[in-house]
């Protein structure tokens, strides 16, 4: 009785989300003519939260300010990589980015992330990065992880010569060889985290819907306003292969208006391949599933540019099945997408295909299982700096290193 009133909460928790993430999503000027009596009658208690929200902000913010509350400083440079939006905006495939960036160029890197919905973002960080220098720290104090993780490795002090380009020394003796110590740290979704210094800040930007209603949590999709992307070092506007120029020009616009120095660039997530979930180590090319009749799962902040993204690979048929960002899946789930995955059978004469994204899988791969008589695929794709106005990989990557280098020389 009390596994059916369990499941009965969380089918209802997630029609609620469903419901106020599209009134998020949606311009006051449409609301209207696009959202259920329902939608509307919620209106006005969320921008009452909303009301709430700007209050506590301020007064978090005005804190910090005042000196009321103190950022902790961490012994090496802190890259802080965050959105004004909840999801969807490649914050973690940023990170891995950075990270890799990073061991690279010799420097070991820790990433800070919060480990939402039971870690996938940072298990999926972990399997992509093993074999690399690159350490994952996670929990809610993230000073304190790092606190751990820095007391374990050590960490090479980043004013003896440039950390960032060459390799420096270390001022924390121990019997970890050189590799080992930690020479930056990532802040994985931190532009909030205000209570950890950081010497670059990162701001991600959803190039296909970058502010939604332009109001504050829950009544849009805004952690802060607009004016917060002062505090911004560099701002990368995500998913730009799927945006038109004209969505990519005004947010450029927008930008510069309120900060004309900033340096912008552009990215997007390239599909590589997939793997089974019976097998993640064997790597199935894209085309596995060209011609094919596909249905899409995911439980992602921005689920369009997933689906779009295999559209493009050219499957017969696309169908898809979206749940809110971090949703734990249940077997009722399970039941759900085979039921449409039945009826795409029966439409088309042939077995479809079940795709999720990696991210997805991560969170609960164990609950797939109920699958089995389908083809369950994992999709793996991989951030790419997208050259526009001359601006590349190098050029971004060389303007890391010349900011957090201009950092350091004044501390």
């Amino acid at each position: 009785m009390l596994t059916g009133f369990f499941r009965c909460v969380c089918c209802s928790m997630e029609k609620l989300r469903r419901l106020v993430n599209q009134i998020a999503q949606t311009p006051p000027s449409d609301r209207r003519s696009t959202l259920s009596p329902l939608q509307l009658s919620l209106i006005p208690l969320l921008s009452f939260a909303s009301s709430l929200y700007t209050i506590a902000l301020f007064l978090r913010c005005s804190a910090y300010h005042l000196g009321l509350r103190r950022q902790q400083r961490l012994p090496v440079p802190v890259i802080s990589v965050g959105n004004l939006t909840w999801g969807g905006n490649g914050k973690t495939p940023m990170v891995e980015f950075i990270a890799r960036w990073l061991a690279d160029s010799g420097i070991s890197p820790l990433i800070l992330t919060r480990g939402y919905a039971g870690g996938d973002e940072a298990k999926m960080l972990q399997r992509h990065l093993l074999g690399t220098s690159a350490k994952v720290g996670v929990g809610a104090n993230r000073a304190a992880i790092a606190a751990g993780f820095l007391e374990r490795y050590g960490y090479m002090d980043p004013h003896i010569g440039s950390c960032f380009g060459r390799h420096c020394s270390d001022q924390k003796r121990g019997r970890n060889s050189e590799l080992d110590k930690i020479g930056a740290a990532i802040l994985d979704d931190g532009m909030q985290h205000l209570s950890l210094w950081r010497d670059l800040e990162i701001v991600m930007v959803n190039g296909m819907n970058p502010w939604g209603n332009q109001q504050l949590i829950p009544l849009g999709p805004l952690r802060e306003p607009l004016a917060a992307l002062l505090r911004a070092g560099v701002v990368v506007v995500h998913h730009a292969d799927l945006a038109s120029d004209h969505k990519l020009n005004v947010i450029e616009s927008t930008l510069r208006k309120l900060k004309e120095s900033l340096p912008i660039f552009f990215t997007r997530m390239a599909p590589s391949y997939f793997f089974k979930v019976e097998d993640t180590s064997y790597k199935l090319p894209l085309r596995t599933v060209y011609n094919m009749v596909v249905l899409c799962v995911s439980a992602i902040g921005f689920a369009n540019a997933f689906v779009q993204g295999i559209e493009k690979i050219g499957p017969l048929h696309v169908d898809r099945l979206d749940f809110s960002d971090h949703h734990l899946f249940q077997v009722e789930d399970m039941e759900m997408i085979s039921t449409r995955l039945q009826k795409l059978k029966a439409k088309f004469g042939s077995k479809p295909i079940v795709i999720f994204t990696e991210k997805d899988y991560y969170r609960e791969p164990g609950i797939l299982k109920h699958l089995d008589t389908f083809e369950v695929l994992i999709l793996c794709s991989e951030l790419q700096i997208v050259p526009r106005w001359g601006h590349t990989e190098d050029s971004y990557t060389n303007l890391l290193r010349r900011l957090l280098e201009a950092k350091l020389s004044k501390t």
